[in-house]
């Protein structure tokens, strides 16, 4: 399955945000469509504008008609998935236990840290890819650069995960998880 969005289509939707005669509601979901907007924006070549475009997408094929001739043609395919929750949370392979194990035994207090007092818990937040690999991983709270290095570290140092699911099929899923460190 491969959901693709374009910009045209979400501003010449209005009945989108007029639908609802809340105004509440409509700041609601203006916050989260510009964010989308601007994400789309940027990945979107400018020259890459279609006439008209139809998609039919299934898991395994789409299709898109009536290019212009002068197109710039990208074999990159960006995959966009906007959901609530997934079928399936993506797991580490062995289950939870497994996990505090393989961070404990990874994590190495930092010397600069360990000799100054400092401690506390590193929120980090990561994307389970669809084959298990753990990608863009950022640091959301830090407490001390050099703990939030070592965090990022074991965080890079992890084996594949076992994916999350929607429907059956691996996604991409948005992960958060605390890396905490005690003297």
């Amino acid at each position: 399955m491969l959901i693709i969005v374009m910009p045209f289509a979400i501003m010449m939707t209005p009945a989108y945000i007029c639908i609802h005669n809340s105004i509440t509601y409509m700041k609601f979901n203006l916050k989260r469509i510009i964010p989308l907007i601007i994400f789309i924006i940027s990945i979107v070549p400018l020259q890459a504008q279609m006439l008209r475009m139809v998609v039919h997408t299934t898991e395994q094929s789409l299709a898109i008609t009536e290019m212009r001739p002068d197109m710039v043609i990208s074999s990159e395919v960006v995959e966009a998935w906007s959901c609530e929750w997934v079928d399936e949370q993506p797991t580490f392979p062995g289950g939870t236990n497994a996990l505090v194990h393989f961070i404990n035994s990874s994590r190495k207090y930092p010397t600069k840290a360990f000799n100054n007092g400092i401690h506390g818990r590193v929120l980090c937040s990561f994307i389970v890819q669809p084959d298990g690999e753990i990608t863009h991983i950022n640091v959301l709270k830090s407490v001390e650069p050099s703990l939030d290095r070592e965090a990022v570290r074991v965080l890079n140092s992890m084996p594949k995960w076992n994916a999350g699911r929607v429907d059956g099929i691996p996604v991409p899923v948005y992960y958060i998880m605390p890396i905490t460190f005690r003297l």
